[in-house]
């Protein structure tokens, strides 16, 4: 896997990707839908977020996939004798005081990288009802890259990721489709229902982004 363009990925970075391959087979989940190949920028939108084990069963899958997954975290957790373990492991650093917020800094990480793949648990929490925040979608969108989806049915044990998606700029007609192809791996699942009808209701005009 490639972690970064730039750095020679530390020990304690191995170890630990090591452990979250070994319990990603220990645990029997598996690919369903390969990523797309040819890739090399994109937003990760993946669902439901549930549990904190949800980050280790991604994990491994990128890993599987040869994909390095990046994530973006408080500017204040890359400082000291955490920095080179967050930026081995492939998080971005985002100070959300600077002008332009974080929109524009993701922004500028996708124009300087040649490859890019920022995971986003667009619920938010794990207590979320299935609404999601539109911060991937403006991501992407600002950056001029598309969305890979990614599920977890985890009574399967089973994961997948859709084909790209460019953003058209109508969030609503767009989240509709994202909630349909979600729902068409988990029909069921009650989070993907209320995505759906949140996607619904902002294209009624019910809802905001």
């Amino acid at each position: 896997m490639k972690h970064n363009e730039t750095r020679n990925v530390g020990l304690l970075s191995r170890i630990v990707n090591r452990i979250i391959l070994f319990l990603y087979k220990w645990k029997g989940w598996r690919i369903e839908e390969r990523f797309p190949e040819g890739v090399k920028k994109c937003v990760i939108a993946g669902a439901p977020h549930t549990s904190n084990w949800d980050f280790v069963f991604f994990a491994g899958a990128t890993h599987e996939e040869k994909v390095q997954p990046n994530f973006m975290g408080k500017h204040t957790l890359f400082e000291g004798i955490m920095s080179n373990f967050m930026l081995d492991m492939g998080g971005i650093a985002v100070d959300r005081s600077k002008a332009g917020g974080t929109i524009e800094q993701l922004k500028e990480e996708y124009e300087s990288r040649e490859e890019l793949n920022l995971v986003m648990a667009c619920e938010g929490t794990r207590k979320s009802d299935g609404k999601w925040k539109s911060g991937f979608y403006n991501i992407a969108k600002a950056a001029g890259v598309p969305i890979v989806l990614a599920y977890a049915d985890n009574e399967k044990m089973r994961i997948g990721f859709s084909q790209p998606m460019m953003p058209s700029g109508n969030y609503g007609e767009d989240l509709l489709k994202i909630a349909e192809w979600f729902r068409s791996k988990i029909p069921d699942l009650d989070r993907y229902k209320v995505l759906e009808q949140q996607a619904r209701d902002i294209i009624a005009g019910k809802n905001d982004m």
